[in-house]
Protein backbone atom coordinates (compact mmCIF):
# COMPACT_ATOMS: atom_id res chain seq x y z
CA UNK A 1 0.00 0.00 0.00
CA UNK A 2 1.53 3.14 -1.06
CA UNK A 3 0.42 6.68 0.81
CA UNK A 4 -1.80 7.33 -2.26
CA UNK A 5 -3.34 4.08 -0.64
CA UNK A 6 -3.50 1.58 -3.75
CA UNK A 7 -2.30 -2.11 -3.57
CA UNK A 8 -0.01 -3.51 -6.56
CA UNK A 9 -3.02 -5.25 -9.25
CA UNK A 10 -1.45 -8.57 -8.89
CA UNK A 11 -1.25 -9.29 -5.17
CA UNK A 12 -2.84 -12.29 -4.77
CA UNK A 13 -5.42 -14.67 -6.00
CA UNK A 14 -8.00 -13.17 -8.11
CA UNK A 15 -12.02 -13.22 -7.32
CA UNK A 16 -15.47 -11.38 -9.37
CA UNK A 17 -17.38 -8.90 -7.68
CA UNK A 18 -20.55 -9.76 -7.36
CA UNK A 19 -21.24 -5.92 -8.07
CA UNK A 20 -19.45 -4.78 -10.00
CA UNK A 21 -18.38 -8.29 -12.11
CA UNK A 22 -14.73 -6.84 -11.81
CA UNK A 23 -12.21 -9.36 -10.96
CA UNK A 24 -9.06 -8.53 -9.10
CA UNK A 25 -7.04 -9.92 -6.06
CA UNK A 26 -9.48 -10.99 -3.26
CA UNK A 27 -7.67 -8.52 -0.51
CA UNK A 28 -9.60 -5.53 -1.57
CA UNK A 29 -12.94 -7.41 -0.92
CA UNK A 30 -15.01 -9.31 2.11
CA UNK A 31 -16.12 -13.11 1.06
CA UNK A 32 -19.78 -13.92 2.45
CA UNK A 33 -21.95 -17.09 2.61
CA UNK A 34 -24.96 -18.18 3.21
CA UNK A 35 -26.11 -19.28 6.67
CA UNK A 36 -28.49 -22.24 6.98
CA UNK A 37 -31.33 -19.80 8.28
CA UNK A 38 -30.66 -17.73 5.64
CA UNK A 39 -29.15 -15.17 6.54
CA UNK A 40 -25.84 -13.57 4.80
CA UNK A 41 -22.85 -13.91 7.11
CA UNK A 42 -19.49 -11.84 6.71
CA UNK A 43 -16.40 -14.07 6.56
CA UNK A 44 -13.40 -12.27 7.20
CA UNK A 45 -11.39 -14.73 7.91
CA UNK A 46 -12.13 -16.14 4.81
CA UNK A 47 -12.69 -19.71 5.99
CA UNK A 48 -16.32 -20.70 6.65
CA UNK A 49 -17.34 -23.54 4.44
CA UNK A 50 -19.43 -23.06 1.66
CA UNK A 51 -19.88 -21.50 -1.50
CA UNK A 52 -18.13 -18.00 -1.18
CA UNK A 53 -19.54 -14.71 -2.83
CA UNK A 54 -17.13 -11.49 -3.01
CA UNK A 55 -18.07 -8.26 -2.41
CA UNK A 56 -16.03 -5.12 -2.88
CA UNK A 57 -15.13 -3.64 0.42
CA UNK A 58 -16.54 0.24 0.01
CA UNK A 59 -19.89 1.73 1.19
CA UNK A 60 -21.09 2.13 -2.03
CA UNK A 61 -20.28 -1.51 -3.76
CA UNK A 62 -21.96 -3.18 -0.42
CA UNK A 63 -25.09 -0.64 -0.02
CA UNK A 64 -25.94 -2.23 -3.71
CA UNK A 65 -25.06 -5.91 -2.91
CA UNK A 66 -27.86 -5.41 0.23
CA UNK A 67 -30.27 -3.27 -1.78
CA UNK A 68 -30.76 -4.92 -4.72
CA UNK A 69 -30.81 -8.46 -3.82
CA UNK A 70 -27.23 -8.96 -5.63
CA UNK A 71 -26.39 -11.49 -2.30
CA UNK A 72 -29.35 -13.86 -3.49
CA UNK A 73 -28.26 -14.06 -7.66
CA UNK A 74 -24.93 -14.97 -5.86
CA UNK A 75 -25.86 -17.50 -3.47
CA UNK A 76 -28.69 -18.94 -6.16
CA UNK A 77 -31.47 -18.95 -2.91
CA UNK A 78 -33.08 -16.22 -1.23
CA UNK A 79 -30.97 -14.54 1.31
CA UNK A 80 -31.37 -11.68 3.42
CA UNK A 81 -28.43 -9.62 4.49
CA UNK A 82 -27.56 -7.94 8.03
CA UNK A 83 -28.81 -4.63 8.90
CA UNK A 84 -26.70 -1.95 8.15
CA UNK A 85 -24.54 -3.92 6.27
CA UNK A 86 -21.86 -1.51 5.41
CA UNK A 87 -21.83 -0.01 9.22
CA UNK A 88 -21.43 -4.22 10.86
CA UNK A 89 -18.17 -4.52 8.19
CA UNK A 90 -16.60 -1.63 9.37
CA UNK A 91 -16.90 -1.99 13.28
CA UNK A 92 -15.87 -5.93 12.44
CA UNK A 93 -13.07 -4.96 10.56
CA UNK A 94 -12.17 -1.62 12.72
CA UNK A 95 -11.90 -4.09 16.16
CA UNK A 96 -9.84 -6.70 13.95
CA UNK A 97 -7.30 -4.39 13.00
CA UNK A 98 -6.54 -2.88 16.40
CA UNK A 99 -6.22 -6.70 18.07
CA UNK A 100 -3.89 -7.43 15.05
CA UNK A 101 -1.88 -4.22 16.03
CA UNK A 102 -2.25 -5.20 19.17
CA UNK A 103 -0.52 -8.46 18.36
CA UNK A 104 2.43 -6.86 16.96
CA UNK A 105 2.71 -4.66 19.25
CA UNK A 106 3.53 -7.43 22.11
CA UNK A 107 5.86 -9.18 19.17
CA UNK A 108 8.25 -6.44 18.95
CA UNK A 109 6.53 -5.49 15.89
CA UNK A 110 4.64 -2.11 16.70
CA UNK A 111 6.17 1.12 18.25
CA UNK A 112 3.65 4.29 19.04
CA UNK A 113 4.82 8.23 19.99
CA UNK A 114 6.40 10.52 17.86
CA UNK A 115 10.23 10.31 19.03
CA UNK A 116 9.96 5.96 18.89
CA UNK A 117 8.56 6.30 15.38
CA UNK A 118 10.80 8.70 14.42
CA UNK A 119 13.63 6.46 15.40
CA UNK A 120 12.75 3.27 13.26
CA UNK A 121 12.23 5.55 9.97
CA UNK A 122 15.17 6.77 10.44
CA UNK A 123 17.21 3.68 11.20
CA UNK A 124 15.36 1.58 8.34
CA UNK A 125 13.25 -0.87 10.42
CA UNK A 126 10.08 0.70 10.23
CA UNK A 127 8.03 -0.99 7.23
CA UNK A 128 4.70 0.98 7.51
CA UNK A 129 3.85 4.29 8.96
CA UNK A 130 0.29 4.61 10.90
CA UNK A 131 -1.19 8.14 11.70
CA UNK A 132 -4.35 9.09 13.24
CA UNK A 133 -7.13 9.95 11.10
CA UNK A 134 -8.40 13.24 13.15
CA UNK A 135 -4.96 13.61 14.40
CA UNK A 136 -3.54 17.34 13.00
CA UNK A 137 -2.36 17.27 9.66
CA UNK A 138 0.83 20.01 10.85
CA UNK A 139 1.90 16.92 12.94
CA UNK A 140 1.38 14.29 10.48
CA UNK A 141 3.25 16.39 7.92
CA UNK A 142 6.55 15.60 10.12
CA UNK A 143 6.64 11.93 9.40
CA UNK A 144 6.60 10.32 5.80
CA UNK A 145 6.53 6.77 4.92
CA UNK A 146 9.30 4.33 4.79
CA UNK A 147 10.82 5.38 1.49
CA UNK A 148 11.66 1.79 0.63
CA UNK A 149 8.09 0.45 1.38
CA UNK A 150 5.79 3.77 0.77
CA UNK A 151 3.13 2.01 3.14
CA UNK A 152 1.20 4.11 5.33
CA UNK A 153 -1.85 3.11 7.12
CA UNK A 154 -4.18 6.43 8.09
CA UNK A 155 -7.48 5.14 8.48
CA UNK A 156 -7.77 4.63 12.35
CA UNK A 157 -8.46 7.33 14.86
CA UNK A 158 -6.65 8.03 17.77
CA UNK A 159 -8.63 5.90 20.61
CA UNK A 160 -8.42 3.00 17.93
CA UNK A 161 -4.76 3.20 17.74
CA UNK A 162 -4.46 4.23 21.63
CA UNK A 163 -6.35 1.07 21.86
CA UNK A 164 -3.96 -1.38 20.02
CA UNK A 165 -1.82 0.52 22.31
CA UNK A 166 -2.57 0.11 25.81
CA UNK A 167 -3.53 3.91 25.67
CA UNK A 168 -6.23 6.26 25.78
CA UNK A 169 -5.20 7.77 22.40
CA UNK A 170 -2.16 7.55 20.33
CA UNK A 171 -1.34 9.89 17.00
CA UNK A 172 2.01 7.91 15.55
CA UNK A 173 2.54 4.33 15.29
CA UNK A 174 4.99 1.95 12.85
CA UNK A 175 5.46 -1.74 12.40
CA UNK A 176 8.48 -3.66 11.64
CA UNK A 177 8.31 -6.33 8.79
CA UNK A 178 7.05 -9.38 9.58
CA UNK A 179 3.62 -11.75 9.02
CA UNK A 180 1.36 -9.86 11.71
CA UNK A 181 2.84 -6.60 9.94
CA UNK A 182 1.80 -7.26 6.83
CA UNK A 183 -2.23 -8.71 8.00
CA UNK A 184 -2.39 -5.07 9.73
CA UNK A 185 -1.73 -3.92 6.64
CA UNK A 186 -4.41 -5.97 4.28
CA UNK A 187 -7.25 -5.24 6.55
CA UNK A 188 -6.32 -2.06 7.53
CA UNK A 189 -6.75 -1.54 3.58
CA UNK A 190 -10.33 -3.35 3.42
CA UNK A 191 -11.15 -0.69 6.27
CA UNK A 192 -10.01 2.14 4.75
CA UNK A 193 -12.01 1.06 1.26
CA UNK A 194 -15.14 1.74 4.04
CA UNK A 195 -14.35 4.74 5.65
CA UNK A 196 -12.71 6.52 2.77
CA UNK A 197 -10.75 9.86 2.78
CA UNK A 198 -7.78 11.58 2.05
CA UNK A 199 -4.48 9.73 2.95
CA UNK A 200 -6.28 6.48 3.77
CA UNK A 201 -5.69 3.12 2.07
CA UNK A 202 -8.63 1.53 0.19
CA UNK A 203 -8.93 -1.32 -0.85
CA UNK A 204 -8.18 -1.09 -4.50
CA UNK A 205 -8.61 -4.01 -6.18
CA UNK A 206 -11.90 -6.32 -6.70
CA UNK A 207 -13.35 -9.65 -6.57
CA UNK A 208 -15.64 -12.58 -6.96
CA UNK A 209 -16.95 -15.91 -6.30
CA UNK A 210 -15.42 -19.11 -5.36
CA UNK A 211 -16.76 -22.11 -4.93
CA UNK A 212 -14.82 -23.96 -2.15
CA UNK A 213 -14.07 -23.32 1.28
CA UNK A 214 -10.71 -20.66 1.41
Amino acid sequence: MTRGGHKDADEGPERRCIVSGEVGPKAGLIRFVAGPDGVVVPDLMGKLPGRGFWVTSSREALDRAAGKGLFSRAARAKVTPPAELADLIEGMLAKRVVELLSLARKAGLAVTGYEKVKGWLVDGRATVLIQASDGSERGKSKLRPPAKTGLFIGCLTGQEIGLAFGRESAIHGALAAGGLSNRVVEEAARLAGLRGGAGQQDGGETAGEDTKTV
